[in-house]
């Protein structure tokens, strides 16, 4: 039994190693996506819109490393519905350039360049 567990454990981590730009890209789309959820969330609770939970988000293929694109969808605790869409060029470099467009029931698109308490 023992010596399954370390071929198992040797097996992961050989597939890591080999894979390791596969996983950082996953990595990092993950944590775009969860930064985008916590930025909407503190954005409309500046705007005074309570969400019942993050949104859910997205982050279709461009086929271009230096385009990124995020849809993401929630609700407000009043049930209304949350979009947002967006994304960054440039993103392969130090400074990419972000929009997005948060929208509760289809009314009054909010603009913004970044989301969230930093911006």
């Amino acid at each position: 039994m023992m010596r399954t567990v370390r071929i198992c454990a040797l097996a992961v981590a050989l597939t890591l190693a080999l894979s390791g730009c596969q996983l950082m890209k996953r990595i990092s789309e993950g944590a775009y996506r969860n930064a985008v959820a916590d930025g909407t969330v503190a954005e409309l609770a500046a705007h005074g819109v309570r969400m019942n939970r993050r949104p859910d988000c997205t982050t279709p293929a461009t086929g271009n490393d230096a385009v990124v694109r995020i849809h993401c969808t929630g609700r407000t605790a009043t049930g209304a519905k949350v979009v947002v869409t967006g994304g960054a060029v440039e993103a392969d470099t130090a400074h990419p350039r972000e929009s997005y467009v948060i929208t509760v029931d289809g009314r009054a698109p909010l603009r913004k360049r970044c989301l969230g308490r930093g911006c």
